[in-house]
């Protein structure tokens, strides 16, 4: 019994040889290393892309970004965060907050949560401040509906008409467009590649004897790859996904 009393002190010691601001500072990194998780990507990003995304995370300030793309050597970014932890005690009646900057990098070689996160110095001045994201023109959905001819049951769409209604739009230089004939139908699509996404905006437009359909495909059609924003999709749509 006398043995477990000396060693019970030991212990209690050693369980309270981390201070608040220590376990704060580590709270901080965990927040670095969470921030990491959502920026990894094994795609090519440009520099800007990947601090801009940095930037939108809650609790995450950009104080640094050196760096072409995550290709090659890779992105390396400073990032600040804020850390929290009960003050010392056997009561401790409040938090401590600090703020702890960490470096890490990003390429396409980077494996899922080997960003080589470590403390650092936090840079001097103010955190980057990083413009909007480039805004995706939007497509003119009524106009296209309004401006589009219709065909009588009986009769066949003129492609040179349908181009000049689309051309009646004055269209955002951004936006694709591309008609297409198939018998007495002609398909239209209508498309932006918004920035940074793997998925299109497209309208399309079916122009045929005794109507005239707008719709836009199911976002699923709409990825890169899978030919939902096409004219022929127009002409002859995709069956509805499951």
């Amino acid at each position: 019994m006398r043995r477990s009393l000396l060693v019970l002190p030991s212990v209690l010691l050693l369980a309270g040889c981390a201070t608040a601001d220590d376990r704060a500072a580590d709270d901080a990194r965990k927040a670095a290393d969470r921030a990491g998780d959502r920026l990894y990507t094994s795609r090519v990003q440009p520099a800007q892309d990947v601090a801009h995304r940095a930037a939108d995370l809650d609790g995450v300030e950009v104080m640094a970004v050196t760096g072409t793309s995550t290709a090659a050597n890779g992105v390396r970014l400073v990032v600040r965060t804020t850390g929290t932890a009960a003050e010392d005690g056997w009561f401790p009646s409040g938090t401590i907050t600090v703020k702890r900057c960490f470096e890490m990098r990003f390429s396409t070689t980077t494996d899922w949560k080997d960003y080589g996160t470590r403390q650092v110095p936090c840079p001097s001045g103010k955190p980057l401040t990083l413009g909007p994201w480039p805004k995706t023109p939007e497509i003119p959905y009524e106009q296209l509906k309004k401006a589009l001819p219709r065909v009588p049951e009986n009769g066949r769409a003129d492609e040179a008409k349908v181009r000049k209604a689309v051309a009646s739009l004055r269209l955002d230089r951004a936006i694709r467009s591309e008609l297409r004939t198939e018998g007495p139908v002609v398909g239209v699509a209508l498309t932006v590649k918004p920035y940074g996404s793997d998925v299109f905006d497209c309208v399309l437009a079916r122009v045929a004897p005794g109507r005239t359909n707008v719709w836009t495909p199911p976002r699923v059609q709409r990825v890169a790859g899978e030919g939902g924003c096409s004219a022929s999709n127009a002409i002859s749509p995709l069956p509805p996904p499951h």
